[in-house]
């Protein structure tokens, strides 16, 4: 079971970390990091506020999987140059 939410680490680095997860909400619909969020927070201020910081969280892995493994998150639609 996961430990929590601390306000451990930079305060610039996790405020832009939750506006990415409002903006990956937004943008990426069809994500399964999207449907995981709105099957379990999607129902209540409060939980709202919590999970988009667990979204945060998990997008931050997704994105170093990414980097490292070129593994993009699953149902993401990448856009082309």
């Amino acid at each position: 079971r996961d430990q929590g939410i601390s306000k451990a680490g930079n305060k610039r680095v996790r405020w832009v970390s939750v506006e990415l997860a409002w903006a990956w909400l937004r943008l990426q619909p069809t994500s399964e990091l999207t449907r995981w969020y709105k099957k379990r927070f999607d129902h209540g201020n409060k939980q709202r506020m919590v999970g988009i910081v667990a979204l945060a969280r998990k997008r931050l892995v997704a994105l170093w999987k990414y980097v490292e493994h070129g593994e993009v998150p699953a149902g993401a639609v990448m856009k082309g140059n």
